[in-house]
């Protein structure tokens, strides 16, 4: 059985209290990531290559992500102007193609992951805290796409 929620008052809104924390978000990396001259999914973008640590294809990118196409294409080529990242055919197959780290993607890591370690050291929460409420929202997003699936 389905959770049965009539909607009363907006704070007591799931989908509110994570739309007000997504915006807060956002705020918060904007400043952070400022003088990368990044955005907030440029970023996640850089995050996800890192952690592959070898080119991606772009449809993999985008599953790893959870952006589609018409969102990805873009965010890549503003990164690719700006020297984050580059585009390589496949040697067997030119219509593959691969998204690559540049040299100044691979220089700046260390120090970009710090900056962002640095700006959370102000946030009052353990590290245990953090993961936790990374697993609580993962699993909010599970439940509510299972349910759509029904």
């Amino acid at each position: 059985m389905g959770l049965e929620h009539v909607p009363n008052k907006l704070d007591d809104e799931l989908c509110f209290a994570i739309y007000t924390a997504q915006k807060i978000y956002n705020k918060f990396y904007t400043g952070a990531l400022k003088e990368y001259k990044l955005t907030y999914p440029q970023y996640i973008t850089l995050l996800a290559l890192w952690e592959a640590n070898e080119p991606m294809m772009i449809k993999e990118l985008g599953a790893k992500l959870n952006l589609d196409n018409g969102t990805l294409t873009p965010l890549l080529k503003r990164m690719e102007k700006d020297g984050w990242v580059e585009r390589k055919h496949s040697v067997e197959d030119a219509r593959k193609v691969f998204i690559c780290l540049t040299k100044k993607a691979k220089q700046k890591k260390y120090e970009i992951k710090s900056k962002m370690t640095s700006c959370f050291s102000a946030v009052e929460m353990s590290a245990e805290e953090y993961q936790k409420d990374v697993e609580l929202i993962k699993n909010i997003g599970k439940r509510i796409e299972e349910g759509n699936e029904k």
